[in-house]
């Protein structure tokens, strides 16, 4: 890889080195039964769409550890991507999310292939949840298989657990919150564990640890890492309710049908009167919301000015992750992609 950051060439490495790789699984796949053709499909639909962000900040990771440009780190890099498809399955599954990327959502398409068989739901539920696993098991096959020396591995291997564990423990905080009355504290902490560390503290810390970077480098990168992963994690509350879904590509109903606990929610019910919060939770307390009823939920936001609160969250954290780059010890070139990275993690549409 050259000298010169070409983020649109890099997505497409990344997008080629996954779909070779998981063309590979597939095959071995359905050698063993061809009943078992749909479950690899979902595997590969699973992993074909995204912004390859997470193999961006590992990859950075390295390169502020003073690394050249690798194959065999971009193949680690890469595994980042196939913990994050998991996530989702698994996301889509737990919050019954008809859409994803635009298209049907793992457990939504199993169950349409799954017509004159008994129990459709929950066999096409059980299937996609076989697949969010087995992407979390070639995550790390990846990256044990990278071709990165065993050496380097090993200085990675702690921060791995920590995301598995994190990542986990955030889903968990987000289940258990949900249908509560919405509480800013408890929404910052499941952003927090359940997308901001894996999306990008810990990407980052996993290459710079693949790359032996010093204990100042790794610091500097998770000071910038862990605001940035949450501004990320609070663009999408914005999007999952104001955005369009020809962009994002998810149901907009999604948040409120399901009671998140997403920070724009808290910070509108924290604003609200009584009366108003009174109102919110008959809306929210709905089993047939439709879109009146998401209007109402967005009007009664702008009114609050909660999306504005959001907004102002979100650039405070970007200014002080980007400020922590100006630390000594961070390459140049690493600083100016991740200044870039910063503001493409965040000033998006989808």
């Amino acid at each position: 890889m050259s000298e010169h950051w070409d983020a649109a060439g890099f997505k497409d490495r990344i997008d080629a080195l996954l779909e070779d790789f998981l063309a590979g699984e597939a095959a071995r796949l359905r050698a063993i039964d061809d009943a078992l053709r749909p479950v690899a499909e979902q595997l590969q639909v699973a992993v074909r769409h995204g912004k390859r962000m997470r193999a961006a900040f590992c990859y950075w990771g390295w390169r502020a550890a003073g690394q050249p440009g690798s194959d065999a780190l971009l193949r680690a890099a890469a595994a980042m991507e196939l913990v994050h498809a998991a996530a989702t399955v698994h996301d889509d599954i737990i919050d019954d999310s008809p859409l994803r990327h635009g298209l049907p959502t793992a457990h939504v398409a199993l169950k349409g292939l799954l017509a004159g068989r008994p129990r459709p739901r929950a066999t096409a539920r059980s299937l996609a949840m076989l697949v969010g696993d087995h992407l979390i098991s070639l995550a790390g096959q990846l990256f044990a298989d990278s071709g990165l020396p065993a050496a380097y591995l090993t200085r990675a291997r702690p921060v791995w657990a920590d995301l598995a564990r994190e990542l986990i423990a955030g889903e968990c905080l987000e289940i258990l919150a949900t249908g509560d009355r919405p509480n800013p504290e408890v929404s910052l902490k499941v952003i927090r564990y359940k997308t901001a560390k894996y999306t990008v503290e810990q990407p980052l810390l996993i290459g710079a640890l693949l790359g032996g970077a010093a204990s100042g480098v790794r610091s500097t990168l998770s000071a910038y890492g862990l605001p940035l992963g949450e501004a990320f994690q609070l663009r999408d509350d914005l999007l999952g309710l104001f955005g369009e879904p020809e962009h994002t590509g998810k149901a907009s109903l999604d948040d409120i049908r399901g009671r998140r606990p997403t920070a724009l929610l808290a910070v509108t019910w924290q604003a609200a009167l009584p009366a108003q919060r009174e109102h919110l939770a008959a809306v929210l307390g709905r089993r047939d919301l439709d879109d009146g009823h998401l209007r109402e939920v967005r009007e009664l936001m702008v009114e609050l000015k909660a999306p504005q609160r959001v907004e102002d969250l979100i650039a405070q954290r970007v200014r002080v992750a980007v400020g922590h780059l100006n630390a000594a010890g961070v390459p140049p070139q690493a600083r100016q992609a991740l200044t870039v990275l910063a503001r493409h993690a965040t000033d998006r549409h989808r």
